[in-house]
């Protein structure tokens, strides 16, 4: 696969996701871009792998990672949020809910849950992402689901 190819199949995807989890538009299409251009840098070695596309992912977490961890340091803490997109009214509903589960979450909960349901990569995938062990991951997947419907039971979001 050419990384032309690569690039047009994974952008959006891996954009999505770095922006449930980051929570900012113009934080997440800089962390998207450097990953890709971290795999374009490499792409001799990452097209050779199994998934390249899950290679990119977990570039594109580490990078993220390193920017709020900078961010936090010098302008201490300040709430990420995900620009409401108010031109597609049926996803709305939607969207706000999932807002709403995500802020429920802690932010390790909130990296599992979107790389899980959102990136669907699966718990050893998401292991080596995090560095941490599958029993982990396990862990704070469950703790993340149980924490959600809670919030859902409690919010104006649940269907009667």
């Amino acid at each position: 696969m050419e990384f032309d190819e690569f690039y047009q199949e994974n952008y959006t995807r891996i954009y999505r996701t770095m922006l449930l989890t980051f929570r900012n538009p113009s934080l997440s299409e800089e962390i998207t871009q450097e990953a890709f251009y971290r795999a374009l840098r490499r792409w001799g070695k990452v097209s050779r792998l199994v998934r390249p596309d899950a290679w990119t992912m977990v570039v594109a977490l580490n990078v993220g990672r390193d920017i709020a961890r900078r961010r936090k340091q010098h302008e201490g803490r300040t709430s990420l949020l995900v620009e409401e997109e108010t031109n597609r009214e049926g996803q709305v509903d939607d969207r706000m809910a999932i807002v709403v589960l995500l802020n429920a979450v802690s932010p390790r909960q909130r990296e599992v849950l979107v790389l899980r349901y959102i990136a669907q990569m699966s718990v050893t995938e998401i292991a080596k992402s995090m560095r941490c062990a599958e029993g982990t991951v396990k862990a704070t997947l469950h703790a993340a689901l149980e924490r959600a419907a809670q919030v859902m039971k409690g919010s104006s979001y649940a269907e009667d």
